[in-house]
């Protein structure tokens, strides 16, 4: 399979030092790690899926978490040293990894840079100190912009992450908090509405009436905003929550949403790989205790590996693809499905949806629009019906 659509390698590290409120990830906190340990069964797992996908030029490597950067730097830099003996680097290979901005893992960061990491993606969230104390983060604003700096002078990439829809937050406030954040960026900023999830801490406030996120005309105001002030810097969306400048965008996140192939090693990681023609879906064991267990024992994690059916992928690469503002490429699913998008989709849907201003539709691509972007579940469910 050609890898036009990129191929890359997520490690999930599950730890962290505590649990956030609005966290749904799979994340955990343990007063000890055996680093050792945890080196050793990245690095067998990373052989088993290498065993199954040889050949393959690797575009991009993401540390993700949990938090990676509190992972030993030298475990980081032997994953790296293992993926390239096992793959083809891409000579402008991206290795990213997620951090925190508290001043004891930033001074972490030229390590993690001399161990091979090309890209630090920053867990900021806010830089307002009682936004930050709100969403349980140990970090105040002035140490956050000293991380972001520090990983200026360190890195030629980097990223950091933003939240809004907080409660009683107002479009003039978050206006002057973009117009803050665009001082320390460089050319990348990935911005999230809050969003309440089962099982977390903030779902059992939310439902005990502690708080509420803003009602829907705000929460649209604000991604407004979003769009009109990060356009207005260069740095428009190329994805729902992403925001770059034209060759900043993250491209191992772009491999995901071009539907391209990835292996994805650590307690809960999924994967998407082509194995002999066939396209299919790996997960690990979610538990990292368990996770670990069976990696010592078997030499994988591998709780489920299964093919795809073809309108599962036609599914999961349409909920992808219509994420990004260049949308689905018509290639790209020529490459996918041997076949053109309009022979997939009924004309009916295809025309109410475009007639709608939701979808455009060219010899290009599929793309949906801002407003089709912004009501994208209500767009999948009449396209995919």
């Amino acid at each position: 399979m050609a890898d036009a659509r990129g191929f890359g390698l997520y490690v999930h590290w599950p730890f962290c030092r505590s649990k956030c409120p609005y966290c749904d990830f799979n994340s955990h906190v343990r007063e000890r790690i055996d680093q050792g340990a945890w080196r050793s069964a990245l690095l067998a797992e990373l052989d088993h899926y290498a065993a199954k996908t040889g050949g393959r030029r690797l575009h991009s490597i993401f540390f993700g978490g949990g938090t990676p950067s509190l992972m030993e730097p030298a475990t980081a830099g032997a994953i790296i040293d293992r993926a390239k003996e096992h793959w083809t680097a891409a000579g402008d290979i991206e290795i990213t990894l997620e951090a925190n901005p508290t001043s004891v893992e930033a001074e972490r960061l030229a390590d993690f840079r001399a161990a091979g990491i090309t890209r630090i993606s920053m867990g900021v969230q806010a830089l307002d100190d009682d936004a930050l104390a709100f969403l349980g983060r140990e970090h105040g604003a002035a140490e956050a912009l000293a991380a972001v700096d520090l990983a200026a002078g360190l890195f030629d990439r980097y990223s950091f992450d933003l939240i809004y829809a907080r409660p009683n937050q107002t479009v003039a406030a978050w206006r002057e908090e973009l117009r803050q954040a665009l001082d320390h960026a460089n050319g990348h900023l990935s911005v999230y509405q809050l969003t309440v999830e089962p099982g977390t801490r903030f779902y059992d406030l939310a439902r005990a009436g502690v708080f509420a996120t803003p009602v829907e005309e705000v929460g649209a105001a604000l991604y407004d905003e979003t769009q009109r002030v990060l356009e207005s810097a260069g740095m428009p969306a190329y994805e729902i929550s992403n925001h770059a400048s034209a060759g900043n965008e993250c491209r191992h996140n772009s491999i995901y949403w071009r539907y391209g192939d990835y292996a994805g090693v650590g307690p809960g990681a999924h994967g998407r790989l082509t194995v002999s023609g066939t396209k299919v879906a790996t997960r690990q064991h979610p538990s990292p205790d368990a996770w670990l267990r069976h990696v010592e024992t078997d030499g994988h994690a591998t709780r489920t590996e299964a093919p795809l059916s073809e309108t599962a992928r036609r599914e999961e690469m349409a909920m992808m693809g219509l994420r990004l503002t260049a949308g689905i490429r018509n290639s790209d699913w020529r490459e996918e499905f041997g076949r053109a998008i309009e022979d997939d989709f009924p004309p009916d849907r295809l025309s109410a949806l475009i007639d709608g201003g939701f979808l455009t539709f060219d010899d290009d691509a599929l793309r949906a629009t801002q407003d089709g972007r912004a009501r994208l579940d209500a767009v999948l469910g009449k396209l995919l019906g």
